[in-house]
């Protein structure tokens, strides 16, 4: 038989006894190894699984680049470069077929070969590693298979919804990897059923039991043991794929299959909106929206204390602490901060953020004025956005955007200077200094699932299929929601415009995307959303020059969009229809 050999990076941190969760996925050794070798060393086959922990897609992939919500001053920048024309099926920056692809193959290897492993010598613990690993593999395999549906799937020549080829098994050098492309449809049931595995087969949260404490099902099966239980189940495994995550999957996953662009898909709103349901029902509806979720990437208190693998409230599964890390802060602060500037958001976006009371800067009745443009505006805008003459840094330093600005922070002023008038806050952490004469970085963190995300999905599918205000069984609707967002976001009792917007599914749509676009902007999913909406791709980015310090003048076209409408389906890579002759390209590429 012709053996296997896999290159892989072991993380002790991942085998029975590790210390510490937020290590889980720290570099390590690497190592040659023949598979078979797995069998007798737990810590090779778990090793199996943190590998394609690491080939997770970055949650922050600055895709907002190539939308309407920003531009960078980065002229290589391959979003920037796909903007003006680029985008071509042997230029993809979106692309996921590699990565996805090769995670998928590495899970389906693991699940081939894991009930061969001797995960302990105690019966029972050997058996709750063996449940788990197989449910974290079905998990990750579902992530995996949703990431290649959101850049890869689309309508093919004959007109139909197609997916991307399914792999259930591992595929050797003997297999015909000439592989067609399943239905889109059979893709997402395909998903459902190893999130269906491993929602039953994993706990919603891993945390230790007391050792009075009953085992919880389905464990209690497997152990009567709190300690056994601990060992496998317990909050040592804490960044690890739980039942949660999975639901959170099936909530991204159901959204875009029942959205405008995959209409002929079978998944239905109410699909999407239970499915949403299915995690939000786990903190109890809106009473468990985390009042400082808006700023989750600066909580102080809340980001220097997860060292031992706890999640704010808002988070619901995430990436290890990078602890005194400066990442962010060096790409994005501005220049006086000792920053390169590279996200700049658009006039677009600031427009889109609405008056302190709630109404669009569109509407007379918010009271906007042109003069003072940031005055009276969403509190998000502050933490979301640098704009002229904020105070920004460990010194509070003036941040100064205009053209005629006497620092690098103006217009255009450098290559790290911004194009539009305003930098990025979000993500950032002001206690950061970047000074280098007295550098100081501080922890951070990537999510890889917000609650609000979950409470977005919800309050816009809800709305699809049962309107503004109606539950469909649940104990809150679309309104409730976005009240509660809008609430948390502006410290307002009194909404009149939701009001107003509640009585028409229409203008209540229109409510939910722009609330989602100012809760979620810079987290990559601006791209996405447009895309999977059907809506415009052209919208011009804009910008703000100001002089004197005074008088706001609006640059028109700071970047064109140059996109087709085929593009609300990413292509199939080039090299791979070369390859294959039974994969069919999507429409236009």
């Amino acid at each position: 038989m012709k053996k296997l050999y896999i290159s892989m990076i072991l993380s002790l941190g991942a085998a029975m006894g590790f210390t510490s969760c937020d290590d889980l996925f720290e570099p390590a050794q690497e190592n040659l190894k023949d598979v078979d070798q797995m069998y007798d060393d737990s810590k090779f086959a778990q090793g199996f699984l943190v590998n394609v922990y690491r080939n997770i897609p970055a949650y922050y992939d600055n895709s907002d680049y190539a939308t309407d919500d920003a531009v960078t001053n980065e002229t290589d920048n391959a979003f920037r470069k796909m903007t003006s024309g680029s985008w071509t099926s042997d230029n993809d920056p979106t692309s996921q077929w590699v990565n996805s692809l090769n995670s998928v193959q590495n899970l389906n290897l693991f699940l081939e070969n894991v009930d061969k492993v001797n995960w302990a010598n105690d019966p029972e613990t050997a058996e709750l590693f063996r449940l788990r690993t197989i449910a974290e593999a079905r998990g990750l395999r579902a992530l995996f298979m949703t990431y290649l549906l959101r850049s890869h799937s689309g309508i093919t020549a004959d007109g139909q919804l197609t997916g991307v080829p399914i792999l259930d098994h591992y595929l050797t050098v003997d297999d015909d990897f000439n592989m067609p492309r399943a239905s889109f449809d059979d893709c997402v049931k395909f998903i459902l059923e190893d999130l269906d595995f491993a929602q039953e087969n994993l706990p919603m949260e891993y945390e230790s039991i007391g050792t009075d404490d009953p085992v919880p099902a389905p464990f209690d099966k497997i152990t009567s043991k709190p300690g056994t239980y601990n060992r496998v189940m317990g909050h040592y495994s804490r960044l690890l794929i739980n039942g949660l995550a999975c639901r959170a999957i099936r909530s991204r996953l159901l959204l875009l299959a029942a959205s405008p662009a995959y209409d002929a898909s079978a998944t239905t709103w109410e699909d999407a909106a239970n499915a949403a349901a299915g995690v939000l029902d786990h903190i109890g509806g809106t009473a468990g929206m985390d009042a400082t979720g808006v700023t989750y990437y600066c909580n102080t208190t809340e980001i220097d204390n997860m060292s031992d693998g706890t999640n704010p409230k808002e988070i619901i599964w995430r990436e290890s602490v990078n602890k005194n890390n400066t990442e962010q802060e060096e790409a994005n602060f501005p220049p006086s901060l000792y920053g390169n500037g590279r996200m700049n958001p658009t006039q677009n976006l600031v427009d889109a953020f609405p008056m302190a009371n709630g109404y669009p800067i569109s509407d007379e009745r918010g009271k906007y004025d042109a003069t003072q443009p940031y005055a009276g505006r969403d509190p998000r805008l502050a933490h979301y956005i640098i704009y002229n003459g904020a105070a920004e840094g460990v010194n509070n330093t003036a941040i100064y955007t205009g053209s005629d600005a006497t620092t690098a922070d103006g217009l255009n002023k450098r290559e790290t200077s911004t194009r539009t008038g305003y930098y990025m806050k979000k993500r950032l952490r002001m206690d950061v200094n970047m000074d280098p004469s007295m550098k100081q970085g501080q922890n951070h963190f990537k999510p890889r699932f917000r609650y609000t995300e979950i409470f977005l999905n919800y309050a816009e599918a809800a709305n699809e299929v049962w309107g503004p205000r109606g539950n469909g069984g649940h104990s809150y609707s679309a309104y409730d929601v976005i009240k509660a967002i809008r609430h948390r976001a502006l410290g307002i009792d009194s909404d009149p415009y939701l009001e107003e917007c509640a009585a028409n599914p229409d203008k209540m749509r229109e409510l939910i995307r722009n609330e989602r676009r100012l809760e979620l902007c810079f987290e990559s999913f601006r791209f996405w959303d447009l895309r999977r909406w059907k809506a415009d791709l052209k919208e011009t980015a804009r910008g703000m020059n100001i002089t004197n310090n005074s008088v706001y003048n609006v640059i028109p076209n700071v970047e064109a969009r140059s996109y087709e409408s085929y593009m609300y389906y990413g292509p199939i890579p080039k090299t791979e229809l070369l390859k294959f002759s039974n994969l069919k390209q999507n429409q236009g590429w």
